[in-house]
C-alpha cells in the first residue's frame, strides 16, 4: 500500500516537472531519515537547479504550487535548501489498507497440482512426515490465497517394499490370515501395531537373510493383484491410509485425491508411458555391461548423477519397472499427457463437506476427474533430488519441454529430534546416538516420535498452561484452546526454518510463549483482538478513517512499529516497507501494546490512530496465520 501511494504522488509531481520544467528530469522519491519530516521526500529541485541556473528552494516552491492537490497526499512542503517533503493523507491510507483485506484475489488461469505427504502406508506417521505435510499444506494455502486453483494429491505407494514387509510379518511370522488382519484394523491401534511389526521384520531380515525370499514372493503377489498376500496388502495399506488421514486432519491438512500405485500398474499407466519412451527413443535397451538387458535413460538427459552412473535404469533386466519409471508415468498423467485416467470413488467426506477421492480400477464409480495441471509441484525430501531430476528429464526426452520446465521439486531436509525431546518422549538412545548433536529418525529401527504421540504430548503440555491461567473456563473450551496452541506451535516450528536446513525438533522450544514461536505470535494476535473486543463490549466502535483526519498527535515520532511488513510511526503517520517476519511483527505489536493504552486514550485523533494500528495488525497477522494453517484461540 505504501508503494501504491508513493508511486501515485511521484507520478503527479513528475507530470508537472516534465511538462513545465524539464521533460527528462528524474523525479525520484526518498524516505526521510527523520520520520517526522513525512513519508517521502523529492530531491528533484537540486537536479533542476544545476540545469536551470536557479535557486533549488525557489524551484521546489514552484513545483509544490504547480502540482497542487494530489489524491492521497495531505501536504507538500519545502524543507531546507529545496527538499519537497510529502505527507500522506492518513485517513485515505488507513481506509485503503484495511479495505485491501476484504478484496478477494483475482483468480488466475490454469490449475496447479501439489503432491505432498506420500507416506508409505505401512506404519504410523512420524515427525519427519509432518514436515512434508505441513510444508505442502502451507504452500497450497499460500497459492490459494493468491487466487490460484490448486489440486492436492497424496500419492499412495500401496504396492511397494514397505507394505510387503508388513504383510510378510503378518503372514510368515504371525501366521495370520487376511481376515484376521482385517479384524486387527478395527480392534487395535493398527498403525502403531504395524510400526513395531515393521521394525521387527527389518531385524529378522538381518538375522535370517534367506527370509528375503518371502518379500519377493509377497511383492509379486501384490503387484499381480491376486491371492491371499495381495488381499492382505490392500487391507494393510487402506487401514494405514485411514490412520494417516486422521493424523493429518488434526493439523488441518486435507487432500483432494489419493492416486494409488496399484492403479498405476493395473490400468497400464506404466505400459503406456513405456511405449512412449521407446517410440521417442528417450530410453534404449542396454546390450552390454552391468546394465545388460535393462532399459535405461542416457546420463546426458539429466543434470545430476548418482554413484557415477552414466545412465539410469528405468526397467530392470527381469522386466520390473523401477520407482522412477512409475514416477515418470505419474508425472505424465498429472499434466494430462498420458492419454489415460484413473477411475475414482469417494474415500471420505468431512463434516465441512470436503470430499477426498481415491483411485480405483472399477469404472463408473464416480465421474470426478483429476489431473491435467498446468504446473506441478512435488513436495519430496532433498534425498530424492536425483530421481526428481530423472523424472523431469523423462518429460524433456519425450518432447514435453514446457511441462518439464513447469515440474518443480519442492525439496526439504529431514527432521531429527533433540536429545531433550527424546528423553521427554521416553526414547532411549544408544551411546553412539548420544554423541550426535541430534537423534535421526529411522522407521526400520523403530526410532522416532510417532506423529500422534507428539501431538498428544504438545496438547498435554499446553493444557497444563491453559488450565493454570483459565481454570474458570469450561473444560471442553480449555481443551480446544490447548489444541490450537499445540498444533500452532508444531506447524510454526516446522515452517520457521529454511526448507533446506536439517532441524532438530525440540518440544519445549516449540511451545515456549517467548521468542520466535507459534504461541508467541498467537498471543500477540489474541492481544490485538482483545482490544477490539473490549471496545465493542464498552459500546464503542471503530472510527471512520475517511472522516477522522488525524493530525500529528499520534505516538512518538521516534518510535516505529513493524506491522506485517509495514513500519508505522505515529506522528505524522510515516509508513515504510520493512519486510518483517511474523516474530518481528508480533514483537513490534507487543511493544506498542505496552507503550500505548489504546482504549483509555483521551485524545480522539490519537485514539483513532491507535485503534487503526490495532485493527490493521490484527487483520494482517490473523490472515497470515490462517494461510500458515494456524488458528488464533480465544485466549492464551
Amino acid at each position: 500500500m505504501f508503494h501504491v501511494f508513493e508511486k501515485h504522488v511521484q507520478r503527479a509531481f513528475a507530470s508537472f516537472v516534465h511538462s513545465q520544467l524539464d521533460p527528462e528530469a528524474p523525479v525520484l522519491a526518498e524516505q526521510p531519515k527523520d520520520p517526522s519530516f513525512g513519508e517521502i521526500a523529492l530531491p528533484v529541485a537540486f537536479q533542476l537547479a544545476r540545469k536551470l541556473k536557479r535557486n533549488p528552494r525557489e524551484i521546489a516552491a514552484g513545483i509544490v504550487s504547480g502540482a497542487g492537490a494530489v489524491e492521497g497526499m495531505r501536504s507538500a512542503e519545502v524543507i531546507g535548501n529545496g527538499y519537497i517533503n510529502i505527507r500522506f493523507d492518513r485517513g485515505a491510507y488507513g481506509r485503503a489498507a484495511l479495505e485491501a483485506f476484504s478484496q478477494p484475489p483475482a483468480p488466475r488461469a490454469g490449475k496447479i497440482i501439489v503432491e505432498h505427504t506420500n507416506i508409505n502406508p505401512n506404519k504410523a506417521a512420524h515427525i519427519g512426515h509432518l514436515r512434508n505435510a505441513v510444508l505442502g499444506d502451507s504452500f497450497i494455502r499460500i497459492l490459494r490465497a493468491s487466487g490460484n486453483t490448486v489440486e492436492v494429491q497424496n500419492y499412495i505407494d500401496n504396492t511397494g517394499v514397505q507394505v510387503a514387509d508388513v504383510v510378510v510379518a503378518f503372514h510368515f511370522l504371525e501366521k495370520k490370515t487376511a481376515r484376521e488382519v482385517e479384524v486387527l484394523t478395527r480392534t487395535t491401534r493398527f498403525d502403531y501395531l504395524c510400526w513395531d511389526l515393521y521394525a521387527r521384520m527389518s531385524s529378522y531380515y538381518k538375522e535370517q537373510p534367506e527370509s528375503t525370499a518371502w518379500r519377493a514372493e509377497t511383492l509379486h503377489s501384490i503387484e499381480a493383484g491376486h491371492g491371499e498376500l495381495s488381499e492382505m496388502g490392500h487391507i494393510v495399506a487402506d487401514a494405514i491410509v485411514e490412520c494417516h488421514l486422521a493424523t493429518m486432519r488434526r493439523l488441518g491438512i486435507t487432500y483432494d485425491v489419493l492416486p494409488r500405485e496399484s492403479e498405476i500398474l493395473h490400468l497400464q499407466f506404466w505400459a503406456t508411458a513405456f511405449e512412449q519412451l521407446k517410440e521417442r527413443k528417450a530410453i534404449y535397451l542396454e546390450t552390454e555391461g552391468k546394465n545388460k538387458g535393462c532399459w535405461v535413460m542416457p546420463g546426458s538427459a539429466f543434470s545430476q548423477k548418482e554413484d557415477d552412473e552414466d545412465s539410469k535404469v528405468i526397467v530392470r533386466s527381469n522386466g520390473t519397472v523401477t520407482y522412477v519409471g512409475k514416477d515418470i508415468a505419474y508425472q505424465l498423467w498429472k499434466f494430462g499427457l498420458l492419454g489415460k485416467d484413473f477411475h475414482y470413488r469417494e474415500w471420505k467426506r468431512y463434516d465441512d463437506g470436503h470430499r477426498i477421492f481415491i483411485s480405483t480400477t472399477t469404472p463408473g464409480t464416480d465421474a470426478t476427474s483429476f489431473g491435467k495441471g498446468t504446473q506441478v509441484f512435488n513436495v519430496i525430501d532433498s534425498r530424492q533430488s536425483y530421481l526428481q531430476d530423472v523424472v523431469v528429464a523423462g518429460l524433456r526426452q519425450l518432447g514435453y519441454t514446457d511441462e518439464a520446465e513447469k515440474s518443480v521439486h519442492f525439496s526439504y531436509e529431514m527432521v531429527a529430534l533433540s536429545h531433550r525431546t527424546c528423553a521427554e518422549m521416553g526414547i532411549e538412545l544408544s551411546e553412539e546416538d548420544k554423541k550426535k548433536p541430534y537423534a535421526e529418525v529411522s522407521g526400520r529401527k523403530g526410532l522416532g516420535v510417532k506423529a500422534d504421540d507428539l501431538i498428544d504430548k504438545l496438547i498435554e503440555t499446553a493444557q497444563r498452561e491453559v488450565d493454570s491461567r483459565h481454570a474458570e473456563a469450561p473444560a471442553e473450551e480449555r481443551r480446544k484452546v490447548a489444541e490450537a496452541i499445540a498444533t500452532g506451535a508444531l506447524r510454526y516450528f516446522l515452517l520457521k526454518f529454511s526448507r533446506n536446513t536439517v532441524i532438530a525438533f525440540d518440544l519445549q522450544e516449540a511451545l515456549s510463549f517467548e521468542g520466535d514461536t507459534g504461541p508467541y505470535v498467537q498471543y500477540a494476535a489474541v492481544r490485538a483482538r482483545n482490544i477490539l473486543r473490549k471496545l465493542e463490549e464498552r459500546g464503542g466502535e471503530m472510527p471512520d478513517f475517511a472522516s477522522v483526519y488525524v493530525q500529528g498527535s499520534g505516538p512518538s515520532a521516534s518510535q516505529s512499529y513493524n506491522l506485517s511488513g509495514n513500519s508505522l510511526t505515529g506522528a505524522p503517520g510515516n509508513i515504510t516497507v520493512t519486510g518483517s517476519t511474523n516474530y518481528e511483527v508480533s514483537t513490534a505489536f507487543n511493544n506498542f501494546y505496552h507503550a500505548y493504552p489504546v482504549l483509555t486514550e483521551e485524545d480522539a485523533e490519537k485514539r483513532a490512530l491507535l485503534l487503526w494500528m490495532t485493527q490493521y495488525f490484527h487483520k494482517q497477522l490473523q490472515d497470515t496465520l490462517r494461510v500458515l494453517g494456524i488458528s488464533v484461540p480465544p485466549y492464551m
